[in-house]
């Protein structure tokens, strides 16, 4: 049950409807939208009465929820979420892009491709410190190390980073580093992990696992949404299917899906969705069409070389080509492509400490 509140309600009003809620045993939720308050109601709610907050001040309407992500729903929060990220915008009239290597492989690396994502337009830096990967014998990450070199590449140009987390015992550290917390898809049902990044307040990436129904998909940003972290985006990037003539199957049809069942913002992912780099620009196009509220892309300067992915990863060029693309689609349908935000000093994290930005802007320029 989701309990929606006047435009003008009070935050008495709402205080006064979240502990008449508690006392009948319902966990409750505020989410705050651009012109209402709605207070989700959830757990046991057999001894909830919709009367009871019909009458009460402030109130503007209850709805019963029938979707068993109640949270999730769009019925929760028609207007949609918008989450902020250092004053970039998910889920609002722009698309927002990010845009970085598979996997951090040094310290030139990462700054050259950040660099260029920028210049290109990408508002969000992408990268891998840990890679989950199905040979143990494959390039795993450099850690700690690789956060501290995206973390670096964000006090040169000022981009956001998001960057994987895979187990409980690295979230305090991947969110010292990083501004969002990307969940890949070998972990979309690791129940205990979603648990755990529910907990933090920090904006979550639930990728979509590689067999995961769009309704189980919905079902694991619940477990992240009911422990009180609101900021959940979700992300389409392809699935295993009896193809063989791409890496997995984009579903494009997941975009639309998504944005009609639930209020979260929808990021597409064509490059692990296709596996080729030369797929991956008409399928971005493709999902900007079908309402996708962000793109995660892979740019690397010698994909030849890469450690990881190299196969679906843009050339610099061949990224900022597809950026123009994208700015002519995203107009097409009435949105406009998110820019990025300038460099500043005060927006950087731990793992920023020991360099100054003069010295860091100088190395990048060197690298």
């Amino acid at each position: 049950m989701v309990v929606v509140m006047k435009p003008e309600a009070s935050q008495a009003e709402i205080d006064h409807v979240i502990k008449r809620a508690a006392s009948m045993g319902a966990q409750t939720q505020p989410i705050t939208g651009e012109s209402h308050t709605v207070i989700a109601l959830v757990g046991d709610l057999t001894q909830v009465q919709r009367a009871t907050f019909d009458a009460m001040a402030g109130v503007q309407k209850t709805v019963r929820i029938q979707d068993p992500y109640k949270l999730a729903s769009r019925t929760t929060n028609p207007e949609g979420t918008v989450i902020d990220v250092n004053g970039i915008r998910f889920g609002g009239e722009q698309v927002v892009v990010m845009a970085g290597p598979c996997s951090v492989e040094s310290r030139e690396q990462i700054i050259q491709t950040a660099v260029a994502v920028k210049e290109a337009g990408a508002s969000v830096l992408r990268g891998g410190a840990f890679k989950p990967r199905t040979s143990p014998y494959s390039f795993q990450g450099l850690g700690e190390e690789g956060l501290k070199y995206l973390a670096e590449a964000r006090e040169v140009t000022g981009l956001p980073v998001i960057s994987e987390v895979m187990t409980v015992e690295t979230i305090d550290l991947v969110a010292e580093y990083v501004d969002i917390l990307q969940i890949g898809a070998r972990n979309m049902q690791n129940y205990a992990l979603l648990q755990a990044v529910g907990k933090t307040r920090r904006p979550v990436m639930l990728k979509r696992g590689l067999s995961g129904e769009i309704n189980e998909l919905l079902m694991c940003a619940e477990y992240i949404l009911s422990n009180g972290n609101m900021q959940v985006m979700l992300c389409e990037r392809g699935i295993r299917t009896y193809e063989t003539a791409t890496r997995n199957t984009f579903d494009l049809n997941a975009v639309p899906v998504l944005k009609r069942s639930s209020h979260l913002p929808v990021v597409a992912d064509p490059a692990h969705g296709t596996g080729d780099w030369e797929l991956v620009p008409p399928m971005s196009l493709a999902a900007v069409a079908a309402g996708a509220d962000a793109l995660i892309l892979e740019v690397h300067p010698d994909p030849e070389s890469a450690l990881s992915d190299g196969d679906q990863s843009l050339k610099p060029e061949r990224f900022a080509d597809l950026m123009r693309s994208l700015r002519r689609v995203a107009a097409a349908v009435g949105r406009s492509i998110a820019t990025p935000k300038e460099s500043d000093d005060s927006a950087g994290m731990a793992g920023n400490k020991n360099r100054s930005t003069e010295e860091t802007s100088k190395s990048a320029v060197l690298a």
